[in-house]
């Protein structure tokens, strides 16, 4: 019988890249994404393509109310979007576009949907190199959570507790788009952009954008989406 794995998709470069190296380490896979209020829909579309590329065992579309309840974030409440023409531009601290405790919540659904789905591991595709400075998306988040995991659920108590896994972390963007494309990661099909404009095309200019085009650039590679506008990735 194959292993199992929860991945969650959320329709963008990093989780596709997750996705594909789980499917890589023999994982029989289990999407997970969420409907949680945020603004563009072509997030989940991107999401469903992805799985369906992957022929996945089961896509879960998990919806979430909170987010857009409390707001507090440019990706679920009527909040001005950040853009910038570079990426040396970004500022250094946590951005509007951070949403209040989303991977906690994220990561507590997905252990849920894994125990029942008999998994043995949670992918989530957080980077804490070439990324936008989400205090959820760093190595001792997801140590302390896999601790919390392993002492709130059956499977922990009884010993076959899960494993979260961030196989990305430590990456730069460069590098996880280089190993996607080597694992033939459907990048064609991804959305990263955090105001795309009227039909899903990338705005350019957004913290998730600008990441995207200079990861791309470093890698020596073509981004295959459109874009409304290219900025520069770097300076020069």
């Amino acid at each position: 019988m194959a292993k199992t794995a929860v991945v969650l998709v959320s329709g963008g470069l990093d989780s596709t890249t997750c996705l594909a190296l789980a499917q890589a380490e023999g994982f029989e896979i289990v999407a997970v994404s969420f409907d949680y209020g945020q603004r563009h829909a072509v997030e989940l579309e991107r999401a469903r393509a992805v799985a369906e590329h992957y022929a996945v065992r089961r896509h879960y579309v998990l919806p979430l109310g909170l987010f857009r309840e409390i707001g507090g974030s440019a990706l679920t409440a009527d909040i001005d979007v950040p853009k910038s023409e570079r990426v040396e531009d970004l500022g250094s601290g946590i951005p509007v576009t951070y949403v209040p405790a989303r991977n906690l919540v994220f990561l507590s659904h997905a252990v849920g949907v894994a125990e029942m789905e008999e998994a043995e591991a949670v992918f989530i595709g957080v980077n804490a190199l070439d990324y936008s400075g989400y205090p959820d998306c760093r190595p001792a988040f997801i140590q302390a959570f896999e601790r919390v995991s392993q002492l709130a659920t059956k499977a922990g108590v009884e010993g076959q507790g899960l494993s979260i896994r961030a196989p990305l972390m430590r990456w730069t963007k460069a590098e996880i788009i280089q190993k996607g494309l080597k694992l033939g990661a459907p990048y064609h099909l991804t959305h990263s952009c955090y105001d795309p404009a009227p039909g899903g095309v990338a705005c350019g200019r957004c913290d998730s954008c600008l990441l995207r085009l200079k990861g791309f650039a470093d890698a020596g590679a073509s981004d295959p989406v459109p874009y409304v506008a290219v900025a520069a990735p770097t300076e020069g």
